[in-house]
């Protein structure tokens, strides 16, 4: 397949370092330092399924296709206000979808999966034309009252229409299963049966193993998925990695030796947006004018399960 067209969408509140600092203890230093973000987009009254179909519509308009052009659509998402029915549902439903859609919860790498299940449906023959829609809102998992989690995180969604073509040259996906380095817990209905323990725990993580599963795993597959498709790393245009944190970013580029200019970034006025992060990037250099006919654009991203996964695709 190819992209045709792409679309982002972020919410209207942006909070900065010294906002934070304003409702816990933190400061623009301590955060800056260790994550280097600067500020991110709030959902305040907004909904998220709102976001996701602006974000979905604006690729459909670049695109020049048309909601009943979809034949099958992939909504990643790790949280919203539905738990039934889907947001994919939700989300067609508002823009006039009729398509078959599912829902996918695969965390930061959910683009790069959405990606092989759509390549997958497309190879079968079972749809040409296929929406992908991220969109997220970590900043509803985390408590706000812990510095450790809550200052990462921003919100948004992003949005690829693909279509016939030969641009997906190589996708892998990995994952070694470690429920305990990022978890939330959410307390379900109560029924007059239940006598297990139950607890609601907001979202928890183990920093300092994801950032040693992050930089190992990206760097992993990168190195891998190049070397099966037969490309160096001079021949890449550019790298769309998920904007987890600075430091991460600065660790995997530093490993496979290629220049900043390379790696576009844009974790200082967004934060981790979980698996809109890869594809509100890829929205924001494209209406930059950053790629040009047959660049080659190498995506990585990695997340809670653990889960990670790369792709190689020809612009």
């Amino acid at each position: 397949m190819k992209i045709l067209g792409t679309g982002s969408s972020l919410p209207h509140k942006v909070v900065s370092n010294d906002d934070l600092s304003k409702i816990m203890d933190t400061s623009d230093e301590w955060i800056s330092q260790r994550t280097g973000i600067k500020v991110r987009h709030v959902i305040s009254d907004e909904l998220l399924e709102d976001l996701a179909c602006d974000a979905a519509l604006k690729a459909l308009s670049m695109a020049g296709k048309t909601p009943q052009d979809i034949e099958f659509f992939i909504c990643s998402n790790v949280v919203n206000e539905y738990t039934t029915p889907s947001l994919s549902c939700i989300i067609s439903s508002k823009i006039g979808l009729s398509c078959p859609c599912i829902d996918i919860n695969c965390a930061c790498p959910g683009f790069i999966f959405s990606l092989d299940v759509a390549d997958s449906y497309y190879k079968a023959g079972k749809a040409n034309n296929i929406l992908i829609v991220c969109a997220d809102e970590p900043t509803r998992m985390c408590d706000w009252n812990d510095r450790t989690t809550s200052v990462l995180f921003g919100d948004g969604a992003g949005a690829v229409v693909l279509g016939p073509g030969d641009n997906i040259k190589g996708i892998q996906l990995h994952s070694l299963p470690a429920p305990d380095k990022i978890w939330q817990h959410r307390l379900l209905e109560s029924t007059p049966f239940i006598t297990k323990s139950e607890m609601n725990v907001p979202l928890q993580m183990k920093g300092r193993d994801v950032f040693k599963f992050a930089v190992n795993a990206s760097t992993a597959d990168v190195e891998s998925m190049l070397a099966k498709l037969g490309i160096s790393k001079g021949e890449v245009s550019y790298y769309i990695v998920h904007q987890a944190n600075m430091r991460i970013i600065d660790a995997i580029k530093n490993y496979l030796g290629e220049p900043d200019s390379k790696f576009p970034t844009n974790i200082a006025d967004h934060g981790n947006s979980s698996s809109a992060s890869c594809t509100i990037l890829l929205d924001e250099c494209n209406h930059n004018g950053m790629f040009k006919s047959g660049d080659l654009l190498v995506f990585s991203a990695f997340g809670a399960g653990l889960l990670s996964g790369v792709a190689v695709l020809e612009w």
